[in-house]
């Protein structure tokens, strides 16, 4: 029994000795033996125990009641600091050794077992003579007389003070650590508990020891607690884990806990604030995510109904559980901007149909004083008021929209304007389900910072547009129709590159000389912008003014051509091919065609025979381009085509790419022709199916594409190849023989 209230708290004790005090009494009293360890005979048993009991350090007393003597053996003398003359064998002479502090505890266990006639145990200090301070822990039996009252106190002590030394140093330990401890037995009733566990249960200690576990602590049962507390118990294996009690704790903490021979013991710690932490920082993560996402996402397309149907999904769940995207367009002067419902997305997959119909629905039913037209008309963020799917009904007209929005059920909601170069551009609606809170002043501010970022996005695409337009009517403008002479067909095809900027230097031409030759242009100026557009259109209406007006031969021409850009100052440097088919009565009669050619810097042309084979029409000698030496000779190959043949002149943007030379894409597009002759193509799905092949999704440049066929002269003009249509002052194509007699 411990004395000390004040002191240190005690751990539950497990002595090394257990007495069995019955067994000693009654073989004390069978025996008559004299307790001072003075007996005249022993038989080997009780010899045997008394030795068991030597080795383990106990003493045994004996208080006669009837005559007050307290008899001590040797052990017991020796760990008082008595001997036989100076104890007096009275129990006066015991509470002299007890500390002072300890004696009105000890006399109540004392009286307790002779009043009871049952067992004695105390644990107190002995003050020895020589000033040492000594734990003892005792235990005994009361043995009643015939009269059934208590004639007899039978008991043993040993000396406990390194035990207790050991529990004073863990209890001080436990008590001074930050970690809150508990210990319960193998009936879940707690058995010690430190004081920073009082704290974060918020019970005293007279509250919780001796006390169920489960019976305080309610809430705990089924839960993460108890699964864990169970499995480390049956398994015998420590276990850690984070879980949450609910109010009136309402914490989360991380606990250890690990079994023991008398039941578990458990560490925990309360991490509310570090949970707390993280989840703000994981909060922050994702915030921070969501605006780099934003950015990338809408910096990949500019299509406009693209890039801001992609941001209804993006924001959802961080910022909202569900999101509408809305375009403001121009409308009429009268009746103001059209809005246009382009993106919606939904957390919950089986309710964004039901968000998709409504976006469908919402706006032939909004009234002029709904939340979309105020953040559209102003430019501000508006604030849903109150409950939003009753302050929403108030500003929809009765019908499908106003029951889909019922069951959507919208608790709280914040429409934001997408705001471009000095104008709204769109709009993003954020919705939130009930039971979420409406966005934290932080949250507002991403929104808000998304919006911006979108809104730009838009205007970007705006603009790309408009920029876009304006250089492809730049550059096709430039671009003529071809002419169609008799049996000849020609095929002319324009792509600009994927960038607006990129738009530039890239021209085909087709035209007749007077002579009535038919000439093909191929060409590029350095550059890819919209100033480039117009040197191109300058130095293709060079080339065509002196082609015609002289009738001269594609050397001629671009010689001539050069020599002009430098007499009108030009500065600019081009690429060309021309070439002039003609046929004279010799040719006329054996079905071919010459073709004459000049290359200035060009890519050389690919010739596809009517066999199949394909023929890159090499130059003798290359010419430099245009605009850098012009008086430089300039020289001509010729080559003879047969009827059903086709003449191929395109730009380098057809056979060059960063991941591609010149070299292998020329290589690429002779073997892919040489794959398709055997189609049988017309002219003009086989110039669709090159560019199809051939062509990346995004363009990095402009390509420009002419080809013509030959078809037979002595046979009535193909119907692919469409009317005869020259100029008035050109000579007619001869006739072939046969339809000249």
């Amino acid at each position: 029994m411990t004395t000390q209230g004040d002191e240190e708290p005690s751990l539950p004790l497990s002595p090394p000795y257990r007495i069995e005090i019955e067994a000693l009494a009654v073989a004390m009293e069978r025996s008559g033996t004299e307790t001072n360890g003075v007996a005249d005979h022993l038989d080997p048993a009780r010899a045997l125990g008394r030795v068991a009991i030597a080795a383990a350090g106990i003493g045994i007393f004996d208080w006669d009641l009837r005559t007050g003597v307290l008899a001590w053996d040797e052990r017991l003398l020796e760990m008082f600091g008595y001997d036989r003359e100076t104890f007096g064998g009275t129990i006066e002479s015991f509470d002299a050794a007890v500390h002072p502090d300890d004696v009105p505890a000890v006399h109540r266990a004392i009286r307790e077992a002779i009043e009871t006639t049952g067992e004695y145990a105390a644990e107190y200090r002995v003050v020895r003579s020589d000033g040492v301070t000594r734990w003892v822990t005792a235990r005994g039996l009361a043995l009643p007389g015939p009269d059934g009252t208590a004639v007899r106190l039978l008991g043993a002590a040993f000396d406990s003070t390194a035990e207790r030394d050991h529990e004073v140093r863990v209890a001080r330990v436990l008590e001074a650590m930050p970690t809150a401890f508990f210990s319960v037995d193998t009936h879940w009733r707690f058995t010690y508990v430190n004081s920073s566990a009082e704290h974060l249960l918020q019970r005293s200690r007279d509250e919780l020891l001796g006390q169920d576990l489960w019976d305080l602590f309610p809430e705990a049962v089924g839960s993460r607690f108890e699964k864990s507390y169970r499995l480390a118990v049956e398994t015998g294996e420590p276990v850690n884990f984070d879980a949450y009690y609910p109010a009136p704790l309402d914490a989360w903490y991380e606990v250890h806990a690990w079994p023991t021979p008398d039941g578990l013991s458990v560490y925990f710690l309360d991490v509310t604030d570090r949970r707390r932490d993280a989840a703000l920082a994981a909060a922050a993560a994702r915030r921070a995510q969501l605006a780099s996402t934003v950015a990338v996402e809408l910096s990949e397309t500019l299509e406009a109904e693209q890039a801001v149907g992609r941001l209804a999904k993006l924001v959802v769940p961080v910022l909202a559980d569900w999101s509408v995207v809305t375009l403001v367009e121009a409308g009429e002067p009268r009746r103001g901007p059209r809005l246009r419902d382009v993106g919606s997305w939904h957390v919950d997959p089986g309710r964004r149909t039901l968000v998709e119909r409504y976006a469908t629905q919402r706006l032939a039913s909004l009234t002029p004083q709904s939340f979309l037209s105020r953040a559209a008309r102003t430019g501000e963020i508006v604030i849903v008021p109150g409950d939003a799917t009753k302050s929403m009904l108030e500003v929809l007209v009765p019908g499908e929209a106003s029951e889909l929005l019922r069951r959507l059920d919208p608790g709280n909601a914040v429409v934001l304007p997408l705001r471009g170069r000095g104008r709204t551009v769109g709009v993003l609606s954020l919705f939130h389900d009930r039971g979420r809170p409406p966005l934290t002043d932080e949250d507002l501010q991403l929104a808000a910072d998304v919006a911006g970022r979108a809104g730009l996005a838009l205007d970007n695409a705006r603009l790309y547009k408009e920029q876009l337009t304006l250089a492809e009517g730049l550059q096709r403008s430039l671009l003529t129709k071809p002419p169609s002479p008799d049996h000849l067909q020609i095929e002319v095809r324009y792509e600009p590159a994927a960038e607006a900027a990129r738009v530039g230097g890239d021209w085909y031409d087709a035209f007749l000389q007077p002579d009535g030759a038919t000439v093909l242009v191929i060409g590029d100026v350095v550059g890819h912008d919209v100033l480039a557009a117009a040197e191109m259109g300058q130095v293709r209406s060079i080339l065509r003014g002196i082609a015609v007006a002289t009738g001269g031969t594609p050397a001629q021409v671009l010689g001539t051509v050069d020599r002009a850009m430098r007499t009108l100052q030009t500065e600019s440097i081009a690429t060309a091919v021309v070439a002039r088919l003609e046929q004279t009565p010799e040719d006329l009669a054996q079905h071919r065609t010459r073709v004459r050619w000049s290359n200035a810097g060009h890519p050389m042309p690919m010739l596809l025979h009517a066999d199949g084979t394909v023929e890159p029409l090499k130059d003798g000698k290359p010419d430099p381009l245009l605009g850098i030496m012009p008086d430089a000779p300039r020289h001509e190959t010729e080559v003879v085509l047969e009827r059903d043949s086709t003449l191929l002149l395109y730009t380098d943007g057809l056979v060059e790419r960063r991941d591609m030379s010149v070299r292998d894409g020329m290589a690429r597009l002779e073997a892919l022709l040489a794959e398709l002759a055997p189609k049988d193509l017309g002219l003009a799905e086989l110039c669709d199916e090159l560019l199809t092949r051939v062509l990346p999704g995004r363009r990095e440049d402009d390509v420009a594409l002419v080809a013509v066929r030959l078809h037979p002269q002595d046979e009535p003009r193909p119907p692919e190849a469409g009317p005869v249509e020259v100029p008035p002052d050109v000579p007619d194509d001869p006739a072939a023989p046969e339809q000249q007699a």
